[in-house]
């Protein structure tokens, strides 16, 4: 059941996104409109201690009018390498300059309208280097422990998919 993307044009573009249009033909010949989004790659980092903490920012999102804990985060520039753009927002956004990155995982948050591809990258070790540059992202910057990640997103305090996700995974990792 595979759906085919005959041509599509963009009826909308600027830095951040491009919103296209696509003529689709379905598995059973009929052809339908589908909006879709282009969208940069998003580089996305964290560090977690020897304590077993994370590093987390708490912020508002006004477009769902949603406080949650979220991970340093943000598009990265052409032609920059993806796990520097990781670590350059990490900075930007928290004050702290990660040890070396590796990679967690990569995940399309919302398949079925963006190419949106978010790649996450952890490390085991950070310096703090001063204030954050980007202090406005977020409300404060906090270490929390990894034990509490579980109830943090069954409690809906970690409202973005691809976040829950990395955080479950780093606690799987770090905690079993």
């Amino acid at each position: 059941m595979r759906w085919k993307n005959l041509r599509e044009r963009t009826v909308y573009e600027n830095r951040w996104f491009r919103v296209n249009l696509a003529d689709v033909r379905l598995p059973d010949g009929r052809q339908l409109d589908h909006y879709l989004i282009r969208l940069r790659p998003v580089a996305v980092a964290t560090v977690v201690n020897a304590a077993n903490e994370v590093l987390l920012l708490w912020r508002h999102r006004f477009i769902t009018d949603a406080w949650g804990w979220e991970l340093a985060a943000g598009v990265v520039e052409d032609g920059e390498d993806i796990a520097d753009a990781a670590a350059r927002e990490m900075e930007e956004e928290t004050g702290w300059r990660p040890g070396p990155l590796r990679h967690l995982l990569s995940v399309e948050p919302s398949n079925g309208l963006t190419d949106a591809r978010h790649h996450i990258y952890w490390a085991e070790e950070a310096s703090y280097v001063g204030h954050p540059e980007d202090d406005f992202e977020s409300d404060r910057r906090e270490w929390v422990p990894l034990k509490l990640v579980p109830d943090l997103v069954a409690r809906g305090e970690v409202p973005a998919a691809n976040m829950a996700a990395a955080l479950l995974l780093l606690h799987h990792i770090r905690l079993g």
